[in-house]
C-alpha cells in the first residue's frame, strides 16, 4: 500500500523540541483552546452557577452552526447522491469527535434502514477508543492514512473529517488520502483556516469559541459537531425520501417499540385506524415503505415493491411512479 507523505508526519518516539513549539503555537491559536471569560473563577460557583454558566455558553451553539448552513446544504446533497450512486458516507474522527461520528454512523440503520456498510466511521485507536482514550493515536498521520486506505475510498464515496482543532494529524492524513483517491471530502471544525480545512474539498466551520473548561471540545464544540451530523445524515436521508411529510418511514422494525412506531406512522401518514396499518404492514411484509405506497397509490405489494426499486426507495417518488432525481 503507498502512502502519502509529509514533511510533518509526526513520530511519537522524538524528543525533539520544534515539534513540540509548533504544536504549542498552533494550539495558542485555536479559540476552542483560549480561556473563557465568562467561566472565570468556575471553581468557586455554586451548582447552579455552574449550570448557568454552561447554559448560557451552550445557547451559542445553534448560532455558530446556523453560519455554516450554506456548507452543510452542499455536504448533505453530496451524501445523498453518493448514497443513491452506490456509494458510502465515512466519517473519520479521534477522541470526542470520533464517538460523535461513531454515534451518528450506528444510529443510521435503525432510523432510515441503510444498509450495513453505508455509513461507516474510523476512529483513531479503533473500536476500543470509543470507551477508553487512546489519544495518543490521534497524533498518527501514517495511522489516519493506513485506516481509511483499508476502506478503499473511491470516487463514489463521501469522507467527512472531524476535528474540533482542525489540527488532528490523524483525520487530516486520513482526509488527504481520501481526497487524492477520488472521494469527495468534508471537514467539520469549530476553528477557521486549519488544516483540516485544507485537506477537504468543503469545510463546514461552527466556532463556537473558548469553551467553559479551557480545551474541553466535548463541550460547546462537541454539541455542535452533533448538531452537523444530526443535519447531515438526516438532510440526505430526507433527500433520498426515506422521510414522508416528517415522518421516519423508513423504520427498522426490529423490536416492540419499533413496530410500534411503525404502524402508528401509517395511522398519521393515512389517516386509517390501527386494525388496518396493522394488517397492511402484515401484508407489506412488515416494510412501512411498501406499506405506505400500496395505500397511498392504491396498488398491490408486487407494484408498490416496483415503484420503490425506480424510485430508489424514495417513498413520494413510488406513491407518484416517478424516479429520484438530485
Amino acid at each position: 500500500m503507498t502512502m502519502l507523505t509529509s514533511s510533518t508526519t509526526h513520530d511519537p518516539s522524538s524528543t525533539t523540541e520544534k515539534p513540540k513549539r509548533d504544536t504549542a503555537a498552533q494550539l495558542q491559536q485555536l479559540t476552542t483552546e483560549s480561556q473563557n471569560e465568562a467561566s472565570q473563577g468556575l471553581d468557586t460557583k455554586s451548582a447552579l452557577e455552574i449550570a448557568r454558566i454552561i447554559n448560557h455558553e451552550d445557547s451559542k451553539v445553534a448560532a455558530a452552526v446556523k453560519k455554516a448552513l450554506p456548507e452543510i446544504a452542499q455536504v448533505i446533497d453530496q451524501v445523498a447522491r453518493s448514497l443513491r450512486d452506490g456509494g458510502r458516507l465515512i466519517y473519520v474522527g479521534a477522541g470526542s469527535s470520533g464517538r460523535i461520528a461513531a454515534l451518528d454512523a450506528s444510529e443510521c440503520p435503525p432510523t432510515y434502514s441503510t444498509v450495513p456498510g453505508q455509513v461507516q466511521y474510523i476512529m483513531a485507536g479503533g473500536p476500543k477508543a470509543l470507551a477508553s482514550a487512546v489519544e495518543v493515536n490521534e497524533d498518527s498521520e501514517e495511522l489516519g492514512q493506513r485506516d481509511i486506505a483499508r476502506r478503499r475510498p473511491t470516487r463514489k464515496d463521501v469522507v467527512i473529517g472531524l476535528s474540533a482543532s482542525g489540527r488532528t494529524p490523524y483525520v487530516v492524513a486520513a482526509v488527504a488520502y481520501a481526497r487524492a483517491r477520488g472521494a469527495k471530502t468534508a471537514a467539520v471544525t469549530c476553528n477557521y483556516d486549519t488544516a483540516l480545512a485544507g485537506a477537504a474539498d468543503i469545510a463546514i466551520v461552527a466556532e463556537v469559541g473558548p469553551e467553559v473548561v479551557s480545551g474541553s471540545t466535548r463541550m460547546k464544540a462537541g454539541s455542535a459537531q452533533k448538531m452537523v451530523l444530526n443535519m447531515i445524515t438526516t438532510g440526505a436521508m430526507t433527500r433520498l425520501g426515506y422521510v414522508y411529510e416528517n415522518l421516519m418511514v423508513n423504520v427498522h422494525m426490529q423490536n416492540s417499540k419499533l413496530v410500534e412506531r411503525g404502524i402508528r406512522i401509517l395511522m398519521r401518514a393515512c389517516g386509517i385506524d390501527r386494525e388496518t396499518a396493522v394488517n397492511t404492514i402484515k401484508s407489506a411484509g412488515r416494510s412501512v415503505p411498501v406499506a405506505l405506497v400500496m395505500l397511498k397509490a392504491k396498488v398491490d405489494k408486487p407494484e408498490a415493491v416496483r415503484r420503490l426499486a425506480k424510485s430508489d426507495g424514495n417513498v413520494r417518488l413510488a406513491i407518484e411512479d416517478t424516479v429520484l432525481e438530485l
